[in-house]
């Protein structure tokens, strides 16, 4: 029997869900080894029988997380797709502050109508077992992804920078150009798509492992950031991440 496949969306632009639905051809010859039986915005049915569920979006209310645990008593296995869920995301920028303050700043006079909490990763709430980074994420490695499911190979994130995809395409460091990149802290994986068209790399994928933010915060400083330029940069898409003894 075909897997069944959930897609389900917290608190996102939804683009990565698009990015699965503009696989186009591609999707169409996945429907012939896998059944999709609960996906918002591209079906009307919602069977809660599923074994794969991939989620976007980061946790920002009590009812979403009510609603991802459910979600994992019923998968078999659970993907985090985007960087909303796989980091917090830019969600997480309102960590920083006090959640009053971020509803009366979205919605003035009818804040206290609606609720929030401080944004989280999936993997905070629930086991993931595993992450396609990026903002959004790349088809390519979601079909990727979804083959090595069906053919039960072992998934492994990728382990190198930005940097490196650089290198191997021959793009010249936009620090060269007098720009600032976070390139060379970044998970690889995205192919450099960013750096290829000269925009710098803000690191939507999340940090490596074990990466050397004081090392790279040094040279942001050299090339005539401030402090708080460094931990916008640092916080964009990374919000949650820990900088205490980094700058």
């Amino acid at each position: 029997m075909k897997p069944k496949i959930a897609v389900f969306s917290f608190t996102s632009c939804e683009g990565c869900q698009l990015q699965i639905l503009n696989l186009e051809e591609e999707l169409l010859q996945l429907l012939n080894h896998i059944d999709i039986v609960n996906f918002r915005e591209a079906i009307d049915e919602k069977s809660q029988d599923y074994d794969i569920a991939f989620l976007e979006g980061s946790i920002t209310t009590l009812s979403e997380i009510d609603e991802v645990k459910e979600i994992r008593e019923k998968a078999k296995l659970i993907i985090a797709i985007g960087s909303c869920a796989c980091l917090g995301g830019v969600n997480a920028l309102k960590n920083h502050f006090p959640m009053q303050h971020c509803k009366e700043y979205v919605y003035e006079e009818k804040a206290d109508l609606f609720e929030t909490i401080p944004a989280k990763r999936i993997g905070d709430i629930i086991p993931v077992d595993y992450e396609i980074h990026g903002c959004p994420i790349s088809k390519k490695e979601f079909v990727e992804v979804t083959k090595k499911l069906l053919l039960g190979i072992p998934l492994r994130q990728a382990n190198y920078s930005v940097c490196t995809e650089c290198k191997m395409s021959g793009t010249v460091c936009l620090f060269h150009k007098g720009d600032t990149c976070l390139g060379s802290v970044t998970r690889g994986g995205c192919e450099a798509i960013c750096t290829s068209f000269g925009e710098p790399c803000h690191g939507c994928r999340g940090f490596l492992d074990h990466a050397n933010l004081k090392s790279m915060a040094q040279i942001l400083k050299e090339h005539g950031l401030s402090q708080q330029d460094i931990i916008n940069q640092f916080s964009y898409f990374n919000a949650n991440t820990n900088l205490e003894g980094v700058l």
